[in-house]
């Protein structure tokens, strides 16, 4: 956690003592950001204005808390662990900064955030993908967000098409920010030591956000990303994913019918429930050129086992779905009017996807 401790994921059970004398858990993944450079680096890289509230996110002992405190005219810190809220409440006893500090002792995913201008956080590793998109669902807007993220993950928010890493956690988070890589951190900052190495992350939201609606973006870019390395023709020949496509077109034609409109509304007013409703999962969905759920696609869009030998005894084949061939030849149709068709996941940008979107949904197919 920020300037004290930082949760890690995946750590032997041991013990390690703060000058404090507070235990800091390595089964818990505590470990101190002890490195006083880092502490100020992450503080001029917040670019923090007098006037500023800033929100921190596991501030632990304080370490950090204090600087930014120096910097901004309050500090909100979210903190889950009683000891280190009473720790940080002895910091600042007494001292011209005891106003400045507003503690909100709670879980930050499970917590209304207040109003702040700049958000500064080194989060547990197990939480970054929600927290990410839980700050990017936040309204009003805020200015900027510095995190530090396991160095992987934080190497998947800022990657670019082409690039190996580059996935449907880059292209949402970028659709919705601009991400910056500012230091690398190497785990000997921190006592004692994680497996990993972190990285700290500059994100900007994009205000106003895009005027999409993000739930059907997700949908579409989730089944891109499936097999990102596959060519878009083949992954929209699946039969799976063609039966369902081909449910939301056949309801929104029902539903225009009925004067009601076909498939999901855009609009930025519904964006903030959409992010918190998409479940980034903090994985990629993609498996590159490995199918998804131990199935393969035939060549006619059924679905049929990679390995019959596994399926136990006495047990049916699965019936997939199937769409029709005339909606098949319409969806064939779409990806070859912008020369989709031979595209790859895996080096579209933002543009692609956008244009991808609108191309379907100009033909009222509709991924949410």
């Amino acid at each position: 956690m920020a300037g004290g401790v930082a949760k890690r994921s995946g750590q032997k059970s041991s013990k390690a003592k703060n000058f404090s004398g507070i235990e800091f858990h390595k089964s818990k993944g505590q470990h101190i950001l002890k490195n006083p450079l880092v502490v100020q680096s992450i503080v001029e890289k917040s670019g923090l204005k007098s006037t500023d509230v800033v929100l921190e996110i596991g501030p632990g002992t304080g370490n950090l808390t204090m600087k930014l405190l120096e910097q901004a005219k309050k500090v909100i810190a979210v903190e889950l662990d009683p000891r280190m809220v009473l720790e940080l409440q002895r910091r600042v006893q007494g001292t011209p900064y005891q106003n400045q500090l507003q503690i909100i002792h709670a879980d930050v995913m499970k917590v209304q955030l207040p109003y702040f201008d700049v958000c500064v956080a080194n989060i547990p590793y197990n939480i970054s993908s929600p927290l990410t998109f839980k700050l990017l669902s936040h309204r009003p807007a805020f200015r900027a967000a510095i995190i530090m993220y396991q160095h992987e993950f934080a190497m998947r928010l800022v990657a670019q098409p082409g690039n190996s890493l580059y996935s449907r956690l880059s292209v949402n988070a970028q659709l919705l920010s601009r991400v910056q890589h500012l230091l690398k951190v190497g785990k000997n900052n921190f006592r004692p030591p994680p497996k990993v190495d972190s990285s700290v992350v500059r994100i900007e939201p994009r205000n106003p956000p895009p005027p999409i609606n993000f739930l059907e973006w997700d949908g579409m870019v989730r089944a891109c990303f499936g097999r990102k390395n596959k060519t878009l023709s083949a992954i929209f020949r699946q039969g799976t994913t063609l039966s369902v496509m081909e449910q939301n077109y056949k309801l929104g034609l029902a539903l225009r019918g009925v004067g009601g409109v076909g498939g999901a509304a855009g609009g930025t007013a519904q964006t903030q429930t959409q992010i918190m409703d998409v479940d980034m999962g903090g994985e990629d969905d993609d498996n590159d050129d490995e199918d998804i759920g131990g199935t393969s696609s035939d060549d006619d869009g059924t679905e049929m086992d990679v390995d019959p030998k596994k399926r136990p005894s006495g047990s049916k084949k699965k019936k997939r779905g199937k769409a029709s061939d005339e909606f098949k030849a319409k969806v064939m149709q779409i990806l070859d009017k912008n020369d989709f068709a031979e595209k790859r996941a895996s080096k579209m940008s933002q543009d692609d996807f956008m244009q991808l979107l609108a191309d379907f949904n100009e033909h009222g197919i509709h991924f949410a």
